[in-house]
């Protein structure tokens, strides 16, 4: 379900606070991306490591959790003939 549009984007508190600096590390996956953090690079924290973003125009409105993967790409190993 999304949320209501009257409430407007979620943005966590602390975000808000270094929006100068916002060149920073970020724990909030579930902050919105805001039109002023466009051309900052961010690390966003995906629980283990942190993966850079630059955020351009088209990523404004989507989450910053859509970005970092926290699952792990499957390998799949090569059967040795017998």
């Amino acid at each position: 379900m999304a949320r209501s549009v009257w409430k407007g984007p979620f943005v966590d508190a602390c975000l808000l606070e270094k929006t100068k600096k916002i060149r920073g590390r970020i724990w909030s996956r579930r902050s919105s991306i805001l039109p002023l953090f466009k051309g900052c690079y961010v690390e966003i924290h995906n629980g283990r490591s942190f993966i850079r973003l630059r955020v351009t125009n088209e990523k404004v409105g989507h989450k910053f959790g859509e970005f970092a993967s926290t699952r792990k790409a499957s390998r799949t190993t090569k059967i040795k003939p017998r």
